[in-house]
């Protein structure tokens, strides 16, 4: 063991397992919470590195551990005893590195004609989110991505979604052709009455202003409905 090694060890005292059996047989025969501990590095005086890092996976009460990361906050991570200001900013810097090498890899096979590309594309950014939010695509004449926006946030609603505005910022930034994309926070992505009214208006209002509507994509918990896909991308 080299002593770059060795000293680090020695700093860790009684919580060096997880760091020492990752050193011997790799990342992957970890837990989550132990790879939680290494980040951590210490503990307290009743609670070592690795039952933080449980406490952490348990705030939430997530069925897949890891993903509550996404959702829980500074205050909540330092409302364990152990874990301060600095602890808690390394974890949610996990969640973000985390969030940006998913959409880094997706991004190789971002195609816009192909929906489960643009979902899987835009999944990190969504999946997560507490409240319903709608971005606007912008696509150029050869069919990539310009640009995209938030248009609203909150339930989607027609009276409130306003298609002129839609195509005001589609045509300042010289969009050729646009797609909506949108979350549901319970993880369900079938479209609801509102979300097929809202789709209609905004196609209605493409054809007049002659920038395409491409698709509406509904983003569910790690799965998306294309309701040009699914044949209710219809304007009757």
């Amino acid at each position: 063991m080299n002593k770059t090694v060795a000293k680090s060890n020695q700093t860790m005292g009684p919580e060096e397992m997880p760091y020492e059996r990752f050193i011997r047989s790799g990342a992957d025969s970890l837990t989550d919470a132990e790879l939680l501990a290494i980040i951590l590095r210490t503990g307290t005086k009743e609670t070592n590195s690795t039952e933080l890092g449980k406490k952490i996976l348990s705030l939430k009460q997530h069925p897949e551990g890891l993903l509550a990361l996404h959702s829980i906050t500074i205050a909540d991570l330092m409302s364990i005893k152990g874990i301060g200001m600095v602890k808690a900013v390394k974890i949610k810097c996990i969640s973000e590195l985390a969030r940006r090498m998913s959409k880094s890899k997706a991004y190789h096979d971002l195609k816009m004609d192909k929906p489960s590309t643009v979902a899987d594309y835009f999944m990190e950014d969504l999946r997560h989110m507490t409240t319903e939010c709608i971005l606007l695509l912008m696509l150029d004449n050869k069919n990539r991505l310009l640009c995209s926006e938030i248009i609203s946030k909150g339930t989607v609603n027609a009276s409130l979604l306003s298609s002129r505005e839609i195509f005001k910022i589609a045509l300042r930034n010289n969009a050729v052709s646009v797609l909506l994309l949108h979350n549901h926070p319970s993880g369900d992505p079938r479209p609801s009455k509102q979300d097929l009214l809202v789709t209609l208006q905004v196609y209605e209002a493409s054809e007049m202003i002659g920038v395409p509507l491409l698709d509406h994509i509904i983003i569910g918990d790690n799965k998306y409905i294309s309701l040009k896909e699914q044949n209710m991308f219809q304007t009757k």
